[in-house]
């Protein structure tokens, strides 16, 4: 168990439950209603710690090593995965996971970023930063899920995608907003769920649908806090003002009408009870589908033009006159 440094009186706690059950193994004493008190103790401040937390406290549970990733929620939510490799014009990109899958026995097409469980496979994964042959391969699968009326689910995780020259050189900004474009006009039903970070235009490459809803304890918005700080404070040392000043928090986002909705995560995060939280969105899942299923493709593409239009601020000028 790994505990972040906001929780280090949980973690001092759980040092004392582990010496008194050494103690009771190792000298026959009965010491269970001390360790009955202690996990009372563990859960009270647990809840404590989780009531308020900062936006850069969220941004931290949001990279848990612990969290479930994508294909956690696939195992455990979908049945039937095959899971689908390429862009058809370059290569397979290992951050980007997808294929068709069954939910309750409808069938469906599954996308998302992956970032991987141990240093191999996050290097394996780029760490969740998809190169442009991974939105490539998402809006593949998104027309192929079109062509067979598959509903698409897409599951969001990812730092943003892969900056790198060669990605640029490729078409990186190329690919994102095809995939901007044509996820609009998707005839079938479109569910984006955020699972951890959703920083930029990473995450809007698969991030445009009839619904998108965040979990509690992730974060979106248009840049990471450590990078909004060492553009603005030339440091990383403000990446705490930063997260605070940037409102990317499920909150903020629902407040400001970003999001359709945020579901709850069990308290300590969704890694302290990952099979809890998996079902959470599969109930999420099984009751938008029905909702959605019942509209027309043209309704749902309208009303998909019209929640994205309306989002931002602006002004718009009078048209100037010549010679005025």
């Amino acid at each position: 168990m790994q505990f972040l440094d906001f929780e280090k009186p949980l973690e001092e706690l759980y040092a004392q439950m582990n010496k008194l059950k050494e103690m009771s193994a190792k000298n026959q004493v009965d010491v269970s209603s001390s360790i009955k008190e202690l996990e009372s103790t563990i859960e009270k401040t647990r809840e404590q710690i989780y009531q308020n937390l900062t936006p850069w406290q969220r941004v931290q549970l949001s990279r848990h090593p612990e969290r479930p990733y994508t294909l956690y929620y696939i195992e455990k939510i979908f049945s039937n995965f095959v899971e689908l490799y390429g862009d058809r014009q370059v290569r397979d990109d290992k951050a980007m996971v997808g294929g068709m899958a069954e939910l309750d026995g409808m069938p469906v097409m599954v996308i998302g970023q992956q970032k991987g469980t141990n240093t191999k496979m996050r290097q394996l994964r780029n760490f969740g930063m998809a190169n442009p042959e991974g939105y490539r391969k998402a809006l593949r699968l998104m027309k192929m899920a079109e062509k067979f009326n598959r509903p698409i689910v897409t599951l969001i995780d990812t730092p943003g995608a892969y900056p790198g020259l060669e990605a640029e050189e490729r078409g990186q900004g190329e690919a994102i907003a095809r995939n901007l474009f044509e996820m609009v006009n998707l005839k079938v039903p479109v569910i984006c769920i955020i699972i951890g970070e959703g920083a930029s235009g990473g995450a809007l490459g698969i991030g445009i649908g009839d619904k998108v809803v965040m979990l509690e304890n992730t974060w979106y918005t248009v840049i990471s806090p450590e990078s909004c700080s060492s553009i603005l404070w030339r440091s990383w040392n403000f990446k705490e003002k930063a997260a605070e000043e940037l409102k990317l928090t499920s909150e903020d986002m629902s407040s400001f009408g970003l999001v359709d909705g945020v579901l709850p995560e069990p308290v300590g995060g969704a890694h302290a009870k990952p099979e809890e939280m998996a079902e959470t969105v599969k109930n999420y899942l099984l009751k938008t589908l029905s909702e959605l299923s019942v509209k027309s493709p043209d309704q749902r593409i309208e009303e998909r033009i019209e929640k994205f239009s309306k989002m931002g601020f602006y002004d718009e000028l009078p048209e100037q006159v010549p010679g005025a």
